[in-house]
């Protein structure tokens, strides 16, 4: 073999080679450059948008923990929105693969907690009864976690709140069923605690109208009309940027409306 045609043999090597190192390499820093992208289609509310990014990065690296928290909130979000069911459920499915996914990664951070809690729920509102309570009942020892993990985790705190408000409020076959598959009803869930829980959600996260929305609802079931305008009026002076932020403030406003008459 003469010494041409090594060489010949020794550049396509290196060309071989050379490319494969700078994918890997590129494949990282475009990973990151895609994050950057999704986190500022979030800034600017395009949340769809966002979403397609992110899981983009999941599909070239399957164990990004941040992709795939952003991912499973993404999907509840987004899939609370449909009122066709199956397109629904299908992004409820997704956002639970993606935070069991997160929660294998992270077992014990907030953030995986969270993810975890919001997706069973979201998961147990197009359930059977048996199944919806035993996702509602799941949701609790997540919540805990996130917040021993992170006191100040406002989106923990909410869920929390959420939490005790369903099992203070169940309906009668609610209560039935618990009773029957698990022994009972959380002797713990009142809606006071509902309305400390979302209080602290408050402060750790106070220009969130869907908390002063949901504190103000826990309010009105407590028949606790002073609290309840309070809070109302409180949420409209909110500055707010999105369709659904928009909506809730009107859902507030007609309720400060019926408050304001009793």
């Amino acid at each position: 073999m003469n010494k041409t045609f090594k060489a010949a043999i020794l550049s396509c090597v290196l060309c071989l080679a050379f490319p494969a190192v700078i994918l890997a390499e590129g494949g990282e820093s475009g990973n990151n450059e895609l994050m950057k992208r999704a986190e500022q289609l979030l800034s600017d509310y395009k949340e769809s948008e966002a979403l397609l990014l992110f899981e983009e990065v999941i599909a070239k690296t399957p164990d990004n923990y941040e992709a795939l928290c952003r991912a499973s909130l993404l999907h509840s979000r987004i899939g609370e929105r449909f009122s066709d069911e199956t397109r629904k459920q299908a992004h409820f499915t997704k956002a639970k693969e993606f935070a069991a996914k997160a929660y294998e990664l992270q077992p014990t951070d907030a953030q995986s907690n969270y993810v975890m809690a919001v997706s069973l729920g979201v998961n147990a509102m197009v359930l059977g009864p048996k199944e919806r309570l035993t996702g509602i009942h799941q949701i609790k020892s997540f919540v805990d976690a996130a917040l021993a993990n992170n006191d100040q985790h406002a989106g923990a705190w909410h869920a929390l709140g959420r939490w005790y408000f369903k099992m203070a409020n169940l309906n009668f076959a609610e209560k039935a069923a618990s009773k029957v598959f698990f022994g009972g009803v959380c002797g713990e869930a009142t809606n006071e605690k509902a309305a400390e829980a979302i209080e602290h959600a408050i402060a750790n996260e106070p220009d969130n109208i869907r908390y002063y929305y949901d504190l103000a609802s826990v309010y009105k079931e407590m028949k606790n009309t002073t609290a309840c305008v309070s809070i109302l009026k409180k949420a409209l002076t909110l500055t707010l940027d999105t369709k659904e932020e928009l909506e809730l403030s009107r859902r507030c406003s007609m309720m400060l409306q019926q408050q304001q008459k009793m």
